[in-house]
C-alpha cells in the first residue's frame, strides 16, 4: 500500500470537466491525520503506522486510551485505523497526513460502514422474485418460499436468503477515480457514490486494482477470431475512417 488517509463523507455533488460534461462526485474531507503508532519489523515482525483522525474531549476516552495517544503527544484522537505505507520508514509519530498525499487522476478504494437499513425481506434484502397476487395466492407474495425439503437432509443449508438484519456492514468500493483534490479545504472528490451516511468515517487508500486505460486501442485483440479485432462496418465509427 503506498498512500491512505482516515475521512469524513461530506456529500455527493456534480462538477464539470474541461469538456463541459457533468462528473458526479463524492466530496471526502480528508484528514489531517496524525501518527500516533511506528510499528518496526525489529520490535512489531511488520512494519505500519497507526493512525489518528478527529479531535476528541480527552473526557470521552477511557485511561488505556489517554495512555496509549499520550505517546503522540498531545494528540486526542476518536478514530484509530492502521495502514502498511510505503514510505512507513520515513514518518514519526506526531508527523502528519493531509489531501496532498492523493492527486488528480489517482485511483482509490473506499472503506465505511453502510447505511443501515434495518429488518428487512427477502425482496428487498436480495431481490427474491415475488409470487403471483391474483388466482389463489395468497398473502404470501413477499414471503421467501420453500426452504428446502421435508424429509431429506431435514434442515435449510447454510447461505440460503432469508428475511433479516441489512446493511451497517463495512463496505469497500474500489478502483474510484479522484477527480479534485483542495488541500486548502482537506477536500478529496472522489468519481461517483460511496458508503456511508453524510458525516460517516471512510478510509481511503490507492487503488489494488490495475485498470487499463478506456478506448479502442486499450482493448483490441490481436486474435482476428475475437469479436474485438472485428470491424463492424454498421456502427458509425467504422463508417467514419
Amino acid at each position: 500500500m503506498e498512500k491512505a488517509i482516515i475521512g469524513k463523507k461530506v456529500g455527493m455533488t456534480q462538477i464539470f470537466d474541461e469538456a463541459g460534461h457533468v462528473i458526479p462526485v463524492t466530496v471526502i474531507e480528508a484528514g489531517p491525520c496524525t501518527v500516533v503508532q511506528k510499528k518496526t519489523a525489529e520490535k512489531d515482525g511488520y512494519e505500519a503506522v497507526q493512525l489518528g483522525y478527529e479531535d476528541v474531549a480527552e473526557k470521552k476516552l477511557t485511561k488505556p486510551e489517554l495512555g496509549h495517544l499520550k505517546k503522540a503527544g498531545d494528540a486526542r484522537k476518536k478514530y484509530l485505523k492502521e495502514f502498511k505505507l510505503s514510505n512507513t520508514a520515513a514518518l514519526n509519530v506526531g508527523d502528519e497526513i493531509k489531501a496532498d498525499t492523493f492527486a488528480e487522476g489517482d485511483r482509490v478504494d473506499v472503506t465505511g460502514i453502510s447505511k443501515g437499513k434495518g429488518y428487512a425481506g427477502v425482496v428487498k434484502r436480495y431481490g427474491a422474485g415475488r409470487t403471483p397476487t391474483t388466482h389463489g395466492g395468497g398473502p404470501v407474495p413477499r414471503h421467501a418460499g420453500s426452504m428446502g425439503p421435508a424429509t431429506d437432509p431435514s434442515r435449510i443449508f447454510k447461505g440460503k436468503i432469508g428475511a433479516g438484519h441489512m446493511g451497517d456492514e463495512q463496505v469497500t468500493v474500489l478502483n474510484l477515480d479522484v477527480v479534485k483534490v483542495d488541500t486548502e479545504l482537506g477536500i478529496i472528490a472522489v468519481r461517483g457514490a460511496i458508503p456511508g451516511p453524510k458525516g460517516g468515517i471512510v478510509y481511503l487508500r490507492n487503488s489494488v486494482i490495475n485498470v487499463k486505460e478506456k478506448g479502442a486501442a486499450a482493448n483490441a485483440s490481436v486474435n482476428p477470431q475475437k469479436a474485438s479485432a472485428r470491424v463492424n462496418p454498421q456502427k458509425a465509427s467504422a463508417r467514419n475512417k
